[in-house]
């Protein structure tokens, strides 16, 4: 505001080479000045005076001009300040700095308020004609955007709709651009970080073309030693050299404007550019901003540009020409040289289009921008996000007395050092550059030596420093500006330095200050401390857009997340004022008002250290009283709260959440509170505006979830209760609330103390550089440390309604449910209250008692647990009611010894197996972590893992929070990732590499027995090593007997050279199970081509594919695995393509072991699966079935989604295992033979499918029929490939109506947890034998109308709990009790029946006796008497 009022150039020139639309834009803003100045008490002075005469002759001549010049679009800008003489910036007058502008209550429909992604998309969509897209973090709702404007039939500026293409991967999107641009398109795409490098090859292609076209880039970490999703600007720095032009935009207004001028100047320029932002800062910053008209954007479109530039250089065969071609080195070089010219007209042509972009907004652009003193001695040059924050800072500095600037860089390639030296006031002396990336070894960072050599090219003396900062989003606040500027002043500056971190190892950071407020006065600073998938900072961005746009305010919202995939801490920094908000930065000081939205933060994190002096502070809590809070609140947040004077208040959210119907989502309630208390705008017109805005954001997830959200609000400021605390106690209090502290960090390793604690406190930036150890290693097992508490309910066992099934274990998301056996002595030692019952089983778990705990402080809440139990054993209780109570029983069974006991794979026995990733951060209910910890529990103390960037990726592998753990012995799963694209080759390579390892220590134990006289025992034992080393667990007990011997040898007389060779090896003794993880946008799009490779070599490697049918990680988009009709991101319109199906890919190679499974559907299924897949010495793909919440679905019923899912025909269990062809048997069974529910039916309960009904019915139908048939096709080729000959010849003559065999025999089976399957299909084989050929196949599997046409039936039956029906003969059952059948229905039949039971149960074989006695009542003829099978039997 103030550089209007002091600007002492002349008004008229500004219009003559500004144009009439910017004047008017600067008489608007000086009316503002002036009105301000004048309601000022403090214009009556000096110097108030001088400013109100010089504003009003300013706009005096600004009218009169306007009112006379024409306007002009092709002028060149200059700022004010550069006009001006040099001389020594004089700050305003300290009062007059202290007017701020009055908010005024005018509704501005010209603005909008929108992310940096949305204003790129924006300017895309309306200059593209094609565009292919591809998901990132965190570029992905770019493309996102673009698919939901053309699926609404939106028109770009040519009234097109843009044909929008999610490809496989950035690369495709970068091919198919090439070839768009090279049919003579517009074109775009949008990506970040290593998607951006996966484009290179084609950028190079682009560039040497002279092809227009954009790339925004919403700048990203590139990874290194670690993954990172945040900003810095490593990945554009690393496409510098492709011959793309690359222009940088430094806030949301800039994104939307310069992606202006980043589209028509590559049509000018014919380059292709690079228009890249701060990622997750400017990206996902929302911001007030005004919007450029389509129409507008047309007006200076350059049709003759587009014409000259792509149409006429086409491929067309109207008129043919090469592109493309290969060239020796006799012209290459020249070919290279001949382009450079385009590249020298740029500058001039970027700078003419910015021009034009100013006339039709108002808003001058530059190719450098400056902002400061114009005789400045001492400037920054800086890019992006951060270019703000020095921009605020400076204007801080100048009013303190400094004399500093700051130089923006706007177009970056090609540099232009004429226009760098333009920007630049003749007055500097020493200049500090800071790059936002680092390239190791490089005598300096890119922008640094750009500078260097531009002001050296000059013979200029000046002092240069260079900075490197902000990497991966590290902070840069106005206090480290700061020392930038006073490093320069220094007697001994530093040349080249870090700063944001401590680099106490090399020594090479430089020190900064505490935080400095350069916020505008008048600016409203607010915290939003929310729980991920609470909503909290969807609320924010809610209440942004309605202040913003109801008010004459300026607004602004970033957010920070932590890395767990839900359920983590997120805060939302929001900022309101009057004037434009520069402060790229988290709220470090001064917040006006700070919410709490989980109960358990007020001990974990420092939420109060921001707040102001009479701040508001809102908890979300059951505390209602202010006994509550004392006892409760810890004595530090006391103490804060009393000496800021905050007014405090108190709302149970939850409770109230939980009483609508709205689960853990209190966004609503908190967001009521804040307009109640904030003042913003009136209580009733704020929650009626919020009110609309929740029809806006939820409208798609259906009229109920609208309705209840708007129950929250009407009954959340009746809710709200201030806690009229005792201040003068509460500033001195030392007592309080205490962090409850289970098998916590004070008995743990000290990357726990040292480095995990401080990160989970949000307090990383403190730690030093010489806390880490280099090259990213981390330790496993940390999770156990975190106790987050999140969840507001847990689950309660009820011992005497438990069949210890353990099914609560199997399906539990987080390995918070576990079952535990003691023996009579661990019985002695329990805690008080430590419930167990008697061990149910056979003689293995004789004299044990079972007990189940939940680790109260790690569980999320999910429900799954409860809602899979079928004795309604488990219920959800209140966290605060039961878990402090159950801390004490988790943790003295955590502490047992772990117990080998039965068989370990069935669905029982391998939940006693310690889960070896626990706790992870994953989603409440997720789908994907029970089948990586089920493969834990079964191979995870030999287990490699290669993991695919996704959602498994991050719940596997985020920085510090480690959930994969080790046995007992130390062992346990070593997990690594590599890329997203790479995966299965990354896999691969280790695989081959152990191989490789264990080939050479088979050469030198076969040397050391051929060669090396040593102990019998020892000989013996490497001998035996060399028969079972690929056998695994014969394998594993003899490595551990080699080691005790070569170890105890070793310690008395030393070793021989060889068997010191093998002893130096010893690691690669144990066999190791090798496993390649990821998800569905890997295995079948980006990372396919690697994976078939993989498949095709018959390596001895497993891979796991856990199908969320989308891209879950980067936010839900459509993947090659997502099913027809399906709506998600990327596929607005409902996806009109069937999945594909990659089971069967795998299976055309015949050598690879397939399975598909579904957990809930078929728990033993599932297990014999995995066994089946890791024992088989070849390739195995195992594809699990994964429902996500971006499904739509509540994650509690996630089983029994997975049940209605293969009932319905939706998805197939199936295994194809190759050894079966050696066997003489069809290598392909059939797991779901019988649909038994109608798809349609199924897809009602989930959103991703409802949301196409609500869209189109009619289109919904029509897909909805579509989908059912290409299921039914499915299951009925599926049905037909798990034929035998014999049942082959059986089907076909059916068919044909000829006559069929009389002699049928068929062995069915009810079996829960595998074992009456396993028998069944032993006693099928058996008959096989004899010369019988049976089907075999769960009782729910068989068409029952048929039953009457075999002649023996073998019936093998398990009964479940007391006396229950296993899951898959229910609906036998059903069907054999009803009424309408008569007595002789089996007449013809002969039937025999064996049971499976435990005689410790009070309904010993009830189901058994009951099948045999229905089969007696309906006719049937007894092969044999019924005969019954005891558990406890030890022949058994």
């Amino acid at each position: 505001m103030w550089s209007v009022v002091r600007s002492q150039s002349p008004w008229r020139s500004a219009v003559k080479t500004l144009g009439c639309s910017t004047a008017r834009h600067a008489i608007r803003g000086n009316q503002r000045v002036l009105r301000t100045v004048q309601r000022s008490k403090t214009s009556s002075s000096t110097g108030g005076s001088s400013i109100v005469k010089n504003v009003e002759k300013n706009q005096k001549q600004l009218v009169r001009t306007v009112s006379t010049a024409k306007p002009t679009s092709q002028s060149v800008i200059q700022a004010s300040a550069a006009a001006a003489p040099q001389q020594a910036y004089k700050a305003p007058p300290a009062e007059v700095s202290k007017v701020a502008p009055q908010p005024k209550p005018v509704v501005l429909p010209d603005y909008v308020v929108m992310d940096g992604n949305h204003a790129a998309a924006y300017v895309a969509y309306a200059l593209s004609e094609t565009s292919f897209i591809y998901p990132i973090s965190p570029a992905s709702s770019m493309g996102d955007h673009m698919d939901n404007w053309a699926a609404t039939g939106k028109k770009n500026i040519l009234n097109q709709i843009v044909d929008v293409n999610m490809m496989q991967s950035e690369g495709g999107a970068a091919g198919a651009l090439h070839g768009a641009v090279a049919a003579g398109s517009l074109t775009s795409t949008f990506t970040a970080s290593q998607g951006l490098l996966l484009m290179i090859p084609n950028m190079y292609l682009l560039a040497g073309e002279l092809m227009p076209t954009v790339l925004h880039v919403s700048a990203r970490t590139v990874s290194k030693h670690a993954l990172s999703i945040f900003n810095d600007h490593s990945d554009v720095m690393a496409t510098r050299q492709t011959g793309f032009a690359m222009m940088c935009s430094s806030n949301v207004q800039e994104v939307m404007d310069q992606g202006l001028v980043a589209h028509i100047a590559s049509l000018k320029t014919r380059l292709p550019f690079v228009h890249f932002f701060d990622g997750g800062r400017t990206s996902a910053e929302m911001s007030k901003i005004r919007p450029i008209t389509y129409e507008s954007m047309k007006e200076i479109f350059p049709m003759d540009a587009l014409k000259s530039h792509i149409r006429d250089f086409a491929l067309n065969p109207t008129n043919p020409m090469i592109r493309g071609t290969g060239q020796r080195p006799d012209i290459f070089f020249q070919s290279t040289v001949a382009a450079h010219k385009y590249y020298e007209a740029a500058p001039r042509l970027v700078e003419e289009t910015m021009e034009e972009v100013a006339a039709i907004t108002g808003r001058p652009l530059k190719l450098f921008n400056y902002h400061g003193s114009p005789s400045a001695e001492r400037v920054a040059v800086i890019m992006g996000s951060a270019s703000k924050t020095m921009e605020e800072a400076v204007d801080y500095l100048n009013t303190q007395g400094e004399n500093v600037g700051v130089v923006a860089v706007q177009l970056y390639r090609p540099w232009s050092s004429k226009h760098f030296l333009a920007a630049l006031p003749a007055s500097v002396q020493k200049v500090a550059v800071l790059d936002r990336t680092r390239e190791d070894g490089a005598s300096g960072m890119p922008l640094f030596l750009d500078v260097n050599v531009t002001l050296s090219d000059e013979g200029s003396q000046k002092l240069i420093t260079g900075a490197q900062y902000g990497l991966a989003s590290k902070e840069f606040t106005p206090a480290m500006c700061k020392a930038v500027f006073d490093n320069l002043s220094a007697e001994n500056p530093r040349k080249k330095y870090v700063i944001g971190i401590n680099d106490d190892v090399t020594g090479t950071s430089l020190p900064y200050g505490a935080p400095i407020n350069t916020v505008p006065p008048g600016t409203k600073q607010c915290a939003f401390w929310g729980l991920g998938s609470d909503g909290t900072v969807g609320a924010s961005k809610t209440a942004i857009k309605t202040i913003g746009l109801n008010t004459d305010m300026f607004a602004q919202g970033h957010f920070v997340y932590d890395s767990h995939k839900e359920d983590g801490v997120t805060v939302s920094h929001v900022r309101f004022g009057p004037s434009e908000i520069k402060a790229e930065y988290c709220i470090a000081s001064d917040a006006d008002f700070i919410s709490c939205a989980h109960p358990s933060y007020v001990h974990k994190y420092d939420m109060l250290s921001t707040l102001k002096k009479g701040g508001t502070f809102v908890l979300n809590s059951p505390w209602n009283t202010l006994a509550d809070m004392d006892r409760k609140l810890p004595a530090t947040l006391k103490r804060q709260i009393a000496e800021r004077e905050a007014e405090f208040y108190n709302i149970d959210a939850i409770a109230l959440a939980r009483d609508i119907g709205l689960g853990k989502r209190i966004n609503m309630p908190m967001q009521a509170c804040f307009y109640d208390l904030s003042g913003v705008l009136p209580v009733e017109e704020a929650l009626k505006l919020l009110k609309t805005a929740i029809v806006d954001q939820y409208a798609h997830k259906g009229p109920e979830v609208v309705k209840k959200n708007q129950e929250a609000v009407d009954r959340a400021v009746g809710s709200l209760k201030k806690i009229e605390y005792p201040r003068e106690e509460w500033l001195s209090v030392q007592t309080g609330g205490q962090k409850k502290k289970r098998s916590e960090m004070e008995g743990s390793s000290k990357f726990v103390m040292d480095i995990m604690g401080p990160v989970l406190a949000l307090e990383g930036d403190k730690l030093p550089v010489s806390a880490f150890e280099p090259g990213g290693y981390m330790p496993v097992g940390t999770t156990r440390f975190e106790k987050r508490a999140i969840a507001p309910e847990i689950p309660v066992w009820v011992p005497d309604k438990c069949t210890q099934c353990n099914y609560c274990a199997i399906v539990c998301p987080h390995a918070v449910v576990r079952p535990f056996l003691l023996d009579k002595g661990e019985m002695k030692a329990a805690p008080s209250g430590f419930q167990t019952r008697k061990a149910k089983g056979g003689a293995e778990s004789a004299g044990m008692n079972y007990t189940i705990q939940i680790s109260s402080y790690d569980c999320t809440g999910c429900a799954v647990c409860v809602q899979s139990c079928p004795d309604d054993a488990l219920y959800m209780a209140p966290f605060e009611k039961v878990a402090e109570d159950n801390a004490p029983h988790w943790d003295y069974a955590y502490a047992l010894p772990e117990k080998e006991i039965g068989e370990k794979y069935t669905v029982k026995g391998s939940q006693f197996q310690k889960p070896l990733l626990e706790f992870s951060g994953a989603c409440a209910g997720c789908g994907e972590t029970p089948y990586m910890k089920l493969a834990t529990q079964l191979f995870g103390s030999r287990m490699v893992v290669a993991n695919a960037s996704g959602c498994s990726s991050v719940w596997g592998g985020t920085a510090t929070t480690n959930p994969y753990t080790v046995t007992k012995d130390g062992s346990g799963p070593a997990w690594g990732r590599s890329l997203f694209e790479d995966n299965a080759e990354y896999g691969f390579g280790m695989a081959l590499g152990t191989k490789q390892r264990r080939y050479r220590l088979e050469d030198c134990v076969q040397n050391a027995l051929a060669t090396t006289s040593g102990g019998h025992e020892l000989r013996e034992a490497l001998t035996k090593w060399l028969k079972v080393k690929d056998d695994p667990d014969p394998c594993d007990a003899i490595s551990h007997k080699i080691i005790e011997l070569l170890s105890s040898q070793r310690e008395l007389t030393g070793l021989d050279v060889n068997f010191e060779t093998i002893y130096q090896q010893k690691d690669m003794l144990r066999t190791q199970s090798h496993w390649i993880v990821g998800g569905d946008g890997w295995a079948y799009d980006i990372g396919f081509g690697g994976l078939d490779h993989v498949l095709s070599r018959g390596e001895n490697v497993n891979v796991l594919v856990l199908d969320t049918e989308m891209y879950s990680n980067t936010g839900g988009q459509v993947s090659k695995a997502t099913q027809l009709a399906t709506v998600t991101k990327f596929a607005a319109k409902g996806k009109r393509q069937n999945k594909k199906d990659l089971g069967q890919a795998a299976m055309l190679y015949e050598n690879v072991y397939v399975a598909s499974v579904a957990l809930g559907a078929n728990m033993n299924q599932c297990v014999q699966a995995f066994r089946d897949a890791e024992s088989y010495d070849g390739t195995s793909l195992v594809i699990a079935y994964a429902p996500c919440i971006d499904w739509g679905i509540e994650m509690k019923f996630m089983m029994d989604e997975m049940r209605k899912a293969v009932d319905s025909g939706y998805w197939t269990l199936y295994r194809y295992d190759p050894r079966r062809t050696e066997a003489k048997q069809n290598p392909f069974q059939l797991d779901s033979r019988k649909l038994k529910s109608d798809l349609k039916e199924f897809l009602v309960g989930q959103n991703r499918f409802e949301r196409l009904v609500r869209l189109n019915k009619d289109t919904a139908s029509s897909l909805h029929t579509d989908l059912s048939n290409v299921s039914h096709h499915r299951h009925e080729k599926f049905r037909k490939l798990a034929m035998d000959e014999y049942e082959m010849l059986e089907y076909l003559k059916t068919k044909l109506g000829e006559e069929v065999s009389t002699e049928k025999s068929i062995v069915l089976y009810g079996s829960e947890t595998g074992n009456a399957e396993a028998l069944a299909g032993v006693f099928s084989n058996e008959l096989k034998r004899r010369g019988v050929r049976p089907q075999c196949m769960a009782l729910d599997d068989f068409d029952f109308d048929t039953l009457q046409n075999f002649k023996n039936v073998y019936c093998i039956i398990a009964t479940c709990g007391q006396g229950e029906l296993p899951g898959n003969c229910k609906e036998f059952w059903k069907l054999m009790n009803d009424a309408n059948l008569d007595n002789d229905f089996l007449a013809n039949v002969n039937y025999t029946v064996f049971g499976l039971g435990d005689s410790g149960y009070v309904f010993y074989n009830e189901a058994a006796t009951l099948f045999d006695k229905k089969f007696e009542e309906l006719g049937g003829k007894r092969i044999m008497p019924l005969a019954l099978g005891d558990d406890k039997d030890d022949e058994k």
